[in-house]
Parts: C-alpha cells; structure tokens; sequence
C-alpha cells in the first residue's frame, strides 16, 4: 500500500485496494472517522454523522468480500439529497431532524456500486447563499466556498475521498477551487435527481467534488452506467479555446495568473491555444441565471414560504421576493434565450477539445458570512454544459485557485479526458505559486 494512512488515498486507489484485499473497508472508514474527530470541531464539514452506522456498513462490506466498483470505499452525501438511514435537513431549521423513508438515486447507485455511507456534509440554506459553518480547511479564517460547503472542505481535508455536491449557480467549482481540489458538474440532467430537494428545476446538476480527474471519472461512470473511465492521456494535441469570459473585469490577479499559467503549460505541453470570445448577447446569461433561479426557488419552496416564513433567511427571503415579482412572460422568454444560446455554443465549440475559462473571482474570501461570487460558473451552469476545475496555482496569501475547463453538452467523458491530460501531460497541480506562475498576457494562438 502506498505511504500514505488510508484517509489520503484518492477514491480510485482507495477502490483499488480494497478490491485487491490490500487494505479492509473497516480500516480505511476507521482512518475516515479517526480524522474527523481530530478536525470536524475546527472544519465543521459534516451536518450528520453515525460513525457506528458507518462501520456497520464497512463491516459489511469486509464479509461480502466481493462487490461494486466502489465497494467499501466511504463517500459524503450533500444535505440536499435524501438518505434512508440519516437525516436529511437541507441547512434550514425547518427540516431539523427530517427523514426520509428512501434515498435519492444518486445515493441508491452508490450503495448499489458497494460505497459506504459515510455521512451528510454541510449545505447552504436549501442549497442557496446562506452558509451554515463550514470552515476552509487550508484557512480556517475563509470560507469554503458553498452551497457545497461540507463537501469541499470534507474532501480537501481528508476526510472522505469524494463527496456529492450540487450546482445551481457554481456550487461545485466554487468550493473545489478554494479549497484546491477537483469539482466536477456534468451536462444538466446527467445524473437522475430523485429525491434532490430542489433549488432551481432548470438550472440543479449533481456533481462531484474528489481529488483526481480519475475520481470524477470513476464516479460519473458508477451513476451513469457508462463504459469504463477514460484514461488520463487525452487527445495528442487538444484543441483549446481561451475564454476570458465576458466577466473578466471580476477577475482578481490570481485568477488572472492562474489562466496564463494553465494555458502556457497546455500550450508547452503541445496543446493548440486559440483565443475564443463569446457572442456579445452572452452577457445577458448572468443576469438571465438569476432570473430562473429567483423564479424557480419562489416555487420551489413555496411550502416553506408559506408555512414557516419566519424561519426563512433573509437572503433566501429576498431571492424568492424577487422570484415572486417576475412575470410569466419574462421567466419563459428568459427560458427561451437561455435555449438559444446553448444551441449556439454548440455550433461555436466545433472542433474544440475543451474550452479553458476562469474558475472563480480568485481566493477564498476571508470571513465565513459569504461563500463567494458564482458568476464564473454560472454562466456555464446555465449553458448546461460539463465543466471541470482543477487547481492551477498558489495566490499570494497562499490559497488555491483553480481554473475550469468546459465541453459541449453531453461531451463529458472527452471533457475529462482533457482535463486528465491537462494535469497528468501538462503538469497541471496546483502547487505553483502565484509569483514563478506565468506572467499575465495573453497566450499566442
């Protein structure tokens, strides 16, 4: 077994392993627990936990001996996806102590491939902007980033090899960027929703947060049933667009420098750099996220609102005010420019491999009260396209920053596949530091 205690292990080799009879369930879930209680009263990642349930299933696991392709291996579950054995509170005091009689598909699937259970990581209010108390785990003084908090920062601090997330605006990307590991959000509607409690209908994709593109690949193919993960080589020499983005006055320095230096390593590596520019009407998609999700979450929680206002946060009050305000006309004509420019993109990105764009604005933002802008993602959420972030460098107080790479819809396994080869052939990971990062300009095409 390699030199790492068990806790450390990706989800790849940790399924390895134990399928290999090299290393028990019961011991890497053990290693999982053993590291929870030594971080969760500082990080605060889990919303509920029964670490005897946990090693019950792990146990279980042992004396079957023989199962899926996550057999044994422990994953955390988003408080926004229902689970039969554990509570399902969606970070609001409305559903303290809910429970739910079945689990969500995705948590279905994952038992069915062998995983352990593992416990509830921490969500936003309902999946929104409200933090619960997550702390980033390479700063305890910044956020995570959410609504994916618990998940993030569970991973990033070893204690879970992968966790589900959720993206409504940038709910995976975000809290895998700042807390420098690999988010995943696959084309809309990938994964089967059952059992998710909704945010925004049109907008909600279950993702992944983990520690490698073979992590993400593994995981997409246990709830997707597809054909086995592709390799990490990728094409010889992908074609790549360099998308600043429309948004490109947000981005801080480091995000700057993190782009440059993810492009500059492609480009060394042999990859063929084009700058690429959206359409002009592609600005409107910020403003038109925004509004499907007000819309869309004044409906959603339309019970709550009118039984239990009161304990409502004001931010989620506010978003379903304004949903409430929007006409029928508006909302489907914004439904409608939002299918026009996914068509449109489609036609644009022939020919590409992957677009690479920023991630987010840069650092995790110090204070635990924002979990920072999603606009950087949720352009692309809206696009309903796959997308990737992986770490690129270190920012100059020392946290990471990632940057995303994006596909055509439905073109998720090639999307991860120059994902792998931008961190494996490219070099890729993350460590660099803002300062020896390349300088800021723009890459020839």
């Amino acid at each position: 077994m390699a030199t790492e205690t068990p806790n450390e292990l990706s989800l790849a080799e940790s399924a390895r392993l134990v399928a290999a009879g090299e290393l028990s369930s019961t011991e890497l879930v053990a290693a999982c627990l053993d590291r929870i209680a030594a971080r969760e009263e500082d990080v605060q990642a889990w919303a509920s936990l029964d670490p005897e349930h946990a090693m019950a299933q792990a146990r279980a696991c042992d004396a079957a001996r023989a199962g899926g392709p996550l057999h044994g291996v422990p994953v955390g579950i988003k408080d926004v996806l229902d689970t039969a054995d554990l509570p399902t509170e969606m970070g609001s005091p409305i559903y303290k102590g809910n429970r739910t009689l079945s689990d969500s598909s995705a948590v279905a699937m994952l038992r069915a491939a062998g995983a352990v259970i593992l416990g509830k990581t921490v969500t936003c209010e309902f999946a929104g902007v409200a933090p619960g108390p997550t702390r980033n785990p390479l700063d305890l003084a910044r956020t995570p980033g959410g609504s994916s908090s618990g998940s993030g920062a569970a991973v990033a601090d070893r204690m879970v090899p992968m966790a589900l997330g959720t993206q409504t605006g940038g709910s995976v990307l975000r809290p895998a960027s700042f807390c420098g590991v690999v988010g995943f959000k696959p084309t809309y509607n990938t994964i089967n929703r059952a059992g998710l409690k909704f945010a925004a209908e049109n907008l909600d994709t279950i993702g992944f947060i983990a520690r490698s593109v073979e992590d993400v690949a593994l995981s997409l193919r246990v709830l997707t049933q597809r054909a086995d993960p592709p390799g990490s080589a990728g094409p010889a020499r992908p074609r790549i667009g360099l998308c600043r983005t429309y948004l490109w006055e947000k981005a801080e320095p480091e995000t700057r420098a993190a782009l440059d230096h993810a492009a500059a390593a492609a480009a060394a590596a042999g990859a063929e750099i084009v700058e690429f520019e959206l359409p002009a009407s592609f600005a409107g998609l910020t403003e038109a996220r925004e509004t499907i999700n007000n819309v869309e979450r004044a409906r959603s929680l339309a019970w709550e609102w009118a039984n239990h206002r009161a304990a409502i946060s004001v931010r989620m009050a506010r978003s379903i005010e304004l949903g409430q305000a929007i006409s029928g006309e508006t909302y489907h004509a914004t439904l409608q420019f939002a299918d026009t420019c996914r068509l449109a993109l489609d036609g644009l990105m022939e020919g590409f491999d992957a677009l690479i764009a920023p991630a987010v604005n840069g650092e995790a933002p110090v204070g635990l009260a924002y979990a920072g802008d999603p606009s950087f993602q949720g352009l692309w959420t809206l696009l309903h396209v796959p997308a990737i972030t992986v770490p690129a460098l270190r920012g100059s107080n020392g946290m990471p920053v990632g940057v995303q790479l994006v596909a055509r819809r439905y073109a998720d396994e090639a999307l991860l596949r120059t994902a792998g080869w931008l961190v494996e052939v490219a070099g890729l990971d993350g460590r660099k530091a803002m300062a020896d990062a390349a300088s800021p300009g723009r890459v020839p095409a």
